[in-house]
């Protein structure tokens, strides 16, 4: 299920010069907020979990993901350099779960390993924030890789989909709409935090059963969708 040769034509896709500089500004802009926090507020659990939560996970995370997930696979689907991957002799599903395994890799490397340093830079762990963000931020990364890697395939749209997602779904009504916290990738990852954290000092919506239920479930459900529309693209191309 995993194929070198689609993973080393992803990394390079993906860590290319235009979009590893893209994947840079975020990590970068997290650490340097860290630092002038720290620097003008001194070391507070509260403020450290506020900035940990409200930028690295609510922000820089969903969009490291949609940079990674739909670039994936997006840009090969809309210049239609696809078919000549599928006309190898590699399984789609084969397709689907490297690029997934890229797309999961580049946006822990680029999210989980900033929200720790920050974290620490903070609070030095203080009340296990910066572990427990971090965890957060690397099961938000499996979540958002395989749902936006799904967009890639089945949109030409898929970063704004993913951007409609992230930032007014899980931004705007997950702050308006009470409900609309079940349905969050910010949310489940959250419940995995706030189990790890000190009391009180993160907090969801979703409890851990529930939240653990969706995050495994969202994967596996994108991740075989995703094979199945690939499968198709393949079908519709031979007629």
């Amino acid at each position: 299920m995993y194929d070198p040769t689609v993973a080393r034509l992803t990394y390079r896709a993906l860590l290319g010069r235009r979009r590893a500089a893209i994947l840079f500004v975020l990590p970068v802009l997290l650490v340097a907020i860290a630092v002038a926090v720290r620097a003008f507020a001194g070391v507070d659990d509260d403020v450290a979990s506020g900035v940990l939560g409200g930028f690295a996970i609510a922000t820089m995370v969903p969009l490291i993901g949609v940079i990674a997930g739909t670039g994936a696979i997006g840009p090969e689907i809309d210049d239609g350099s696809i078919v000549y991957l599928l006309a190898k002799p590699v399984k789609r599903p084969t397709i689907i779960v490297t690029k997934l395994v890229v797309a999961v890799a580049v946006t822990m490397l680029f999210s989980a390993l900033p929200t720790l340093i920050a974290g620490l830079i903070l609070n030095g762990n203080g009340g296990q924030i910066a572990v427990a963000y971090t965890i957060a931020a690397l099961v938000a990364s499996i979540a958002y890789s395989a749902l936006f890697l799904l967009l890639g395939t089945v949109s030409r749209h898929a970063v704004v989909l993913g951007l409609v997602y992230a930032l007014v779904w899980e931004a705007l009504f997950g702050s308006l709409v009470p409900g609309a916290r079940t349905l969050s990738v910010q949310q489940w990852s959250l419940s995995v935090a706030e189990k790890v954290a000190g009391d009180g000092l993160v907090s969801s919506e979703v409890g851990l059963p529930l939240a653990t239920v969706l995050l495994v479930g969202v994967t596996i459900v994108a991740t075989w969708y995703a094979g199945q529309k690939l499968r198709a693209l393949k079908l519709a191309g031979e007629e």
